[in-house]
């Protein structure tokens, strides 16, 4: 690409140009403009499972597959109910469909027992055979074309309708229809679409139909996530979006779409997240496994490395279900390394999530923008800081084969403990249960002491585990409300903690310091 052409049909561009000097300085103040992601809740960053798309199930499928997890130390978080929860074509009524699903209340306060929450496919379009049609009609909530008829077609659902979020008498009719599925157990939704807006129709408030196309996905969006605020609070709002816009980073969290079930796609879907995360979107996720058609079992098993190294993660498809076991059994070994891998970052990737919270940067960050002064990072859009400390290089091949870029210093894979030197490329074979995963040099990483839930007290037990700190330097970091910082005093690392109510501990290469609640210092002999 050699240049860029904006056009509009009008008689002017209002332009604005937003000055870093660097691109991450330039992200926090876009998102000083149009908004920061709120701070999804922790519980939200563990693993993800859906019962896919046009797959058969009931409770009895759904309490398979759980227990399934539960036989194989499998740690699950959420459990997603897509689209035939409700009757086909009527999608929405935001009905449970009593043919499958005659117990709703008793279900899901059966999955709520056992530790998980629950999320629930919805989208905005009304179908003509859902009984919210007439009354949504007749209430004036419905969109409708400049004639007064409401616009109707039948792409994705006979006679479908869209609500008229312009409305605030609609908004909050739409919102009284989520606020029962809350009463009823549900914890989450999964706004699915927002896209295919029409331009030939008369918004209640009299909005231009052309700025509309893209701004209907953010009413939507916060229509459903001033829901969650309303009723589950501020910290425990979380949706699963598709669609957006300017200022839609307010309501996380993003996935990226129906991906194929390919390296190719896996590819495309790290650039497409990358690509968001520079819009100022700060979590962001993808179908493990791709969405359209069955990965073979190398490919789920590589996307899996992928897909636990990302903000969120969540194993769903299309026609064919995603439990490991119906690929193989090493399929089994793999989510359970890398869910509990994932489990035990969480001091450190809740972190990076308030970063994204106040600061507007992204959990996951091209390498341009933990690097902008490195001409190797400027290209590169298979690899990523995961958080500011983290590279991560997913393996797109069976064979294991992977080629990646180190930036200047000595990094540590973070499981190994090898060490490489940059700045330089590097090709390295991988089996299934590993993936390039370094540390950045002079960087304490917080480790936790749990590996079966992502909400625990991140703080109780975390181990500091530092990486080539230089002599003087020194670092803070906190977990939660306590504050750590590690300081390299010749060949002695020290470690205080603001709040030592609980043990915690300071590592360096293979040697360790372990302090009980109460001890507020520690020091470790690098040797």
């Amino acid at each position: 690409m050699s240049r860029v052409q904006f056009s509009a049909e009008t008689q002017e561009l209002t332009y604005y140009v937003i000055y870093g000097p660097s691109p991450k300085e330039i992200i926090r103040k876009y998102t000083a403009l149009t908004g920061r992601p709120a701070l999804p809740p922790a519980w939200s960053f563990g693993l993800w499972l859906s019962t896919s798309f046009t797959t058969a199930y009931d409770e009895e499928t759904v309490t398979s597959f759980i227990e399934g997890m539960r036989e194989r130390e499998l740690p699950l978080s959420v459990f997603h109910f897509d689209c035939f929860w409700m009757r086909e074509f009527n999608w929405c009524d935001f009905q449970w469909d009593p043919r499958v699903f005659p117990d709703p209340e008793g279900m899901l306060a059966r999955l709520h027992a056992r530790g998980l929450r629950v999320s629930a496919w919805i989208n905005p379009y009304i179908a003509q055979r859902s009984p919210l049609f007439a009354e949504g009609k007749a209430l004036g909530h419905l969109l409708r074309r400049p004639d007064g008829s409401v616009w109707q077609w039948d792409l994705w659902q006979p006679g479908m309708a869209l609500v008229d979020f312009t409305s605030p008498a609609a908004r909050d009719w739409y919102a009284s229809k989520l606020e029962a599925l809350l009463a009823q157990g549900v914890d989450c939704f999964k706004t699915d679409f927002g896209e295919r807006v029409p331009l030939d129709v008369e918004w209640s408030d009299g909005s231009d139909p052309e700025r509309m196309h893209n701004y209907y996905s953010y009413l939507y969006n916060r229509t459903v996530f001033d829901v969650l605020r309303k009723h589950r609070g501020e910290q425990e709002a979380v949706v699963f979006a598709r669609s957006a816009t300017a200022g839609s980073q307010q309501f996380p969290v993003h996935w990226g779409g129906d991906c194929e079930a390919t390296y190719e796609s896996m590819a495309e879907s790290l650039r497409g997240g990358l690509s968001l995360g520079l819009s100022g979107f700060g979590f962001w996720s993808h179908d493990i496994g791709g969405f359209e058609g069955t990965p073979t079992p190398a490919l789920f098993k590589r996307w899996l490395a992928f897909g636990l190294l990302s903000s969120h993660s969540r194993l769903h498809g299309s026609a064919s279900y995603r439990v490991p076991w119906l690929f193989d059994e090493e399929s089994v070994d793999v989510l359970r390394h890398f869910t509990r891998l994932k489990l035990r970052l969480m001091p450190y990737l809740y972190e990076a999530a308030r970063a994204a919270h106040t600061e507007g940067v992204p959990v996951m960050r091209a390498m341009v923008l933990e690097f902008p002064d490195d001409p190797g990072c400027a290209h590169l859009e298979q690899q990523y800081m995961l958080g500011p400390d983290l590279l991560v290089a997913p393996v797109f091949n069976d064979e294991g084969e992977v080629s990646y870029y180190v930036p200047e210093g000595t990094w540590t894979h973070f499981v190994t403990g090898e060490t490489v030197t940059g700045p330089r490329w590097v090709r390295e074979q991988h089996d299934f249960t590993s993936v390039p995963l370094l540390v950045r040099p002079g960087a304490v990483l917080p480790v936790g002491a749990v590996d079966d839930r992502p909400d625990y007290d991140h703080a109780d037990g975390v181990t500091l585990r530092a990486y080539g700190l230089g002599r003087g330097e020194q670092v803070t970091v906190r977990v939660g409300e306590v504050a750590f910082t590690v300081v390299r005093e010749g060949d002695t690392l020290r470690a205080s903690c603001s709040e030592p109510s609980a043990p915690w501990a300071l590592a360096a290469g293979d040697r360790t310091a372990r302090a009980r609640a109460g001890t507020g210092f520690l020091s470790l002999e690098l040797g």
